[in-house]
């Protein structure tokens, strides 16, 4: 009994050292956390074609791993270059096209719709603020176009001065995505090693951890993406600059509930003030037929699969991993979300029949 007693006390002991170092550990590497867990990601989404580059040098894995690596970084470095060149220069029109239309009373078109008169005038008159008049608007909008350029520009260069950490976080990222995908079977074979689950637990909560990072990475960005290309198109063909005011509308798609519309909205209010109705009605019916169709659907679709997660909960895991992790939670959350639903899954399967006395009691 003393033997059996001395023996869970060690267990207790090293399990207690273990967690220590283990945490000790994730505070060395939390500062690069993220470029850790992309790596992972990416990993798992560039496998298909670094298995088919694997297939034909099958004796050089260091190599193909490397080849790999050079193709993730022209697939996403050398678009976004051109990108964003591209998003400074219409950026920096716009500006300047919006300044001289103030300027050149182009405001004051605007100011003199009936519709505009009328709701200056509900706000000065029932509303707790102060008289809002069409001139300290007018200054307002001007001041905020010249800003607007300035800022661009203060932003632009604010970016290419963090070249240098946004250059050292990537390479890091290639440099663990290298190891994940020739080490990927050694990882996995050590990771199943020690998870004190049997085979069938642990394929489950392996394929939802693979499963869910995908899907987070799809849902989300993927769909970011699609809805700032349908959205760009449509500002275009409404006579905004495409590329800039689409790349702001991706950017929006991450924001909850507001999404999209905080870009479209204005912009159609503006066509119908300045008398272009048409294209008015055309960009509202176009973002909300299409552009919401894309998160409506797209996302949902997705996303769907994991775990049991229905809508709402993938609702609220973008939700809350936005808010505790910023851009990055829209891969924690989902991700959070679904490991506790395999581990309650798990939980079922393994105290079955307890539960199930506990149900006739």
């Amino acid at each position: 009994m003393s033997d059996k007693i001395k023996i869970t006390s060690s267990h207790w002991v090293l399990v207690i050292a273990l967690l220590a170092s283990a945490y000790t550990c994730y505070l060395l590497v939390e500062p690069y956390i993220n470029s850790i867990v992309m790596a992972f990601i990416i990993s798992l989404l560039m496998f298909p074609i670094h298995d088919w580059i694997e297939q034909r040098i099958p004796t050089h894995r260091n190599i193909a791993a490397l080849v790999s690596c050079v193709v993730l970084t022209f697939i996403i470095v050398v678009p976004l270059l051109f990108v964003f060149a591209a998003i400074v220069q219409q950026g920096s029109t716009f500006s300047q096209n919006v300044y001289q239309w103030v300027t050149h009373g182009g405001i004051q078109t605007i100011f003199e719709h009936p519709w505009v008169v009328k709701g200056l005038s509900i706000v000065n008159t029932y509303l707790p603020f102060d008289s809002v008049t069409p001139q300290e608007i007018a200054q307002r909008i001007a001041k905020f176009a010249t800003s607007f350029g300035s800022n661009l520009v203060g932003f632009s260069a604010q970016i290419l001065g963090d070249a240098t950490s946004f250059l050292m976080a990537f390479f890091l990222m290639l440099f663990v995505l290298f190891f994940l995908l020739r080490d990927r079977e050694k990882i996995i074979t050590a990771i199943r090693h020690i998870l004190p689950l049997s085979r069938s637990q642990e394929d489950k909560l392996l394929d939802e951890i693979e499963q869910v990072s995908k899907s987070a990475v799809m849902g989300s960005f993927l769909t970011a993406i699609a809805q700032g290309i349908a959205g760009g198109i449509g500002m275009w063909l409404a006579g905004f600059p495409g590329l800039f005011w689409g790349t702001m509308m991706g950017f929006a798609s991450f924001i909850p509930v507001v999404g999209t519309a905080l870009i479209w909205i204005p912009a159609a209010a503006y066509l119908f003030l300045t008398g272009d109705t048409t294209w008015a009605i055309f960009l509202t019916v176009w973002s909300v037929a299409v552009v919401g169709s894309i998160d409506n659907l797209l996302r949902p679709l997705l996303m769907q699969g994991s775990a049991g997660m229905n809508t709402l909960m993938i609702f609220f895991s973008l939700l809350g991993g936005l808010h505790l992790f910023g851009l990055m939670g829209l891969i924690y959350g989902p991700l959070i979300f679904a490991i506790t639903m395999v581990l309650f899954n798990l939980y079922e399967e393994e105290f079955q029949d307890f539960l199930d006395r506990q149900d006739q009691n």
